[in-house]
């Protein structure tokens, strides 16, 4: 298994575009998501920001030379607080449970050192197993879990 991460380019800003369809399509499952009249899902308001923002930080992931997914991370200063957040992660079906979502979840951590916070929406059970298990692991079980806004929120330090 060979795996490659890298901060996205600005000309790969439409390889997330057109990623950012399925990752839609598989997240439908959880929010209010539509098809629009042309058969696709909106655009992702925040998409362009993440090459003109400084504290937005755009990743692609690749297996075995293929196109297997993205993380959009945010850093987020508000309220005497300075965090990172996972903003979007995203693996295709036919990478996931080969342990690729947890290289490039480690990846990101180790990328930008400091405090974190995950969240999953409260119906995303799956998503809570995968986070919790790579967070724990990540952090040898020391980070905190707590809900708030129909949200559940991992936070924790990497070092």
């Amino acid at each position: 298994m060979n795996i490659t991460i890298k901060k996205a380019a600005l000309n790969e800003k439409e390889r997330i575009k057109n990623l950012m369809q399925f990752y839609f399509y598989d997240f439908s499952e959880y929010v209010e998501a539509h098809l629009e009249e042309n058969g696709k899902f909106g655009a992702y308001p925040y998409l362009d920001d993440y090459w003109t923002d400084p504290a937005r930080y755009p990743y692609l992931v690749d297996m075995d030379g293929k196109l297997a997914g993205f993380a959009l991370v945010r850093l987020i200063e508000e309220n005497d607080q300075r965090y990172f957040s996972i903003a979007e992660f995203f693996v295709m079906k036919k990478y996931r449970r080969t342990g690729l979502g947890k290289v490039l979840a480690n990846e990101v951590f180790n990328l930008h050192q400091g405090q974190w916070e995950v969240f999953q929406m409260e119906n995303n059970i799956p998503a809570q197993h995968f986070w919790r298990k790579v967070i724990s692991d990540y952090t040898n079980g020391e980070y905190r879990e707590h809900i708030k806004d129909k949200r559940v929120i991992q936070t924790f330090i990497s070092k």
